[in-house]
């Protein structure tokens, strides 16, 4: 970009115009004056991104001529360059030009790629070495099959926004033959090529995050909570197995706690698990054994989340009198919250609401508790299993 300004004749001219400099350069510019306008360069100065640059970098080459000049020059600080301006003494603006200063770029590395349910293909990568060049680097992702095929390049350029140091490929993907996978790096002071990164589609897909996510309760078990989820319309395809994995927290805490063998069933059990607390429960899915092979693809985001709580069982402390008033507070928000809970699923609308009613409740609570002693890590049950001893993870197909 030159700041150039012309009325009927120049006023001033800057040389070199728009220079690109590699870091660490010394550069030397003069600003000429027109000498038919009668301007002398004894008043004028230099600015540089709007500082005024001393006078001891100043050289005076004649009347109507002064040069500046800069040693070990810093990185751009803006892809647009750094102006270098010549001033009048009034401060009025009479020539400018801007300094691209900047790295060659190395070779791109780390470039990475999935595919979203075998319909499409995103990659990323780093750029090489020190990283930014400071300078305009355009970045370009080229592919072809690899035995045969034709070199094409991402639709993308990877030089700005959200798009820089990436590529989406929307279409038309070859399933059964590898891809060969490279970036090429350039701007005004070289380029460079990434080594190149053989692809094979089926080993990097990945798909939605499993659908439907619901949690509920196991009856009374006041321990356990059962987790249903539905699987991603791609998975119900012959080409997909799948295999699952839950995480779930408790609602006031941030640590979720993973559990890994799930297996390919779409639903489960967690057991274990704390009385009169609510659970966040989160699934996600990786396809494996993609046309028989045995290698998994990539983990899918987790699902949206999904709560329940567990029934409660706490009862009064032997030799107790009276609980505190945050215990009968504490107590009096859990079991209006299970009445609410077991009135939805016994009594019709609010119509069905009435003292009789909170009376049979009453009664079934007192049936409900029961003392466990069971204290072990949190497990995943199939619902086919939940008479069987807790101690294995035991899944159904």
């Amino acid at each position: 970009m030159t700041l150039f300004f012309v009325f009927e004749k120049y006023v001033a001219v800057i040389s070199p115009q728009d220079p690109v400099l590699q870091i660490g350069s010394s550069l030397t510019a003069t600003c000429t004056l027109n000498p038919e306008l009668g301007s002398r360069t004894g008043s004028l100065y230099w600015t540089l991104n709007g500082m005024i640059l001393s006078n001891s970098t100043y050289s005076m080459l004649g009347p109507d001529a002064l040069s500046v000049t800069l040693h070990n020059l810093n990185g751009s600080q803006q892809q647009s360059g750094d102006n270098l301006v010549c001033h009048r003494a009034d401060g009025h603006v009479l020539a400018g030009s801007c300094l691209y200063v900047g790295m060659p770029p190395e070779k791109p590395v780390n470039i990475t790629c999935w595919s979203r349910n075998t319909k499409d293909l995103s990659c990323k990568w780093s750029p090489g070495g020190r990283g930014e060049t400071h300078i305009q680097t355009k970045y370009i992702l080229k592919y072809k099959l690899r035995w045969y095929g034709k070199e094409k390049e991402c639709e993308n350029d990877g030089t700005a926004g959200k798009l820089r140091y990436s590529c989406y490929i929307p279409r038309n993907l070859a399933l059964f033959t590898p891809y060969e996978i490279w970036v090429e790096a350039a701007n005004q002071l070289g380029s460079a090529t990434s080594d190149i990164t053989t692809l094979d589609i089926l080993n990097v897909v990945t798909t939605d995050p499993p659908a439907n996510v619901q949690v509920s309760r196991v009856g009374d078990l006041d321990d356990q909570l059962t987790i249903r989820w539905a699987s991603s319309h791609e998975l119900k395809d012959v080409l997909f197995q799948a295999k699952y994995q839950i995480r779930y927290r408790l609602e006031e805490s941030v640590e979720w706690k993973v559990v890994d063998d799930v297996g390919n069933q779409t639903s489960c059990r967690l057991a274990g698990l704390r009385s009169g607390t609510v659970y966040f429960v989160q699934v996600r899915c990786n396809p494996v054994g993609i046309y028989g092979s045995r290698k998994a693809g990539i983990w899918s985001d987790w699902s949206h989340p999904a709560a329940a709580s567990t029934p409660s069982s706490q009862q009064l402390k032997s030799g107790s009198c009276d609980s505190k008033p945050s215990q009968r507070n504490s107590t009096l928000r859990r079991e209006l919250k299970q009445f609410f809970g077991w009135v939805r699923k016994h009594a019709n609308g609010c119509s069905g609401m009435s003292i009789k009613l909170y009376d049979q409740w009453r009664v079934w609570l007192q049936k409900s508790h029961k003392t466990r002693n069971q204290v072990g890590k949190h497990l995943c049950l199939s619902s086919e299993d939940h008479n069987k001893e807790i101690g294995t993870c035991q899944m159904s197909r």
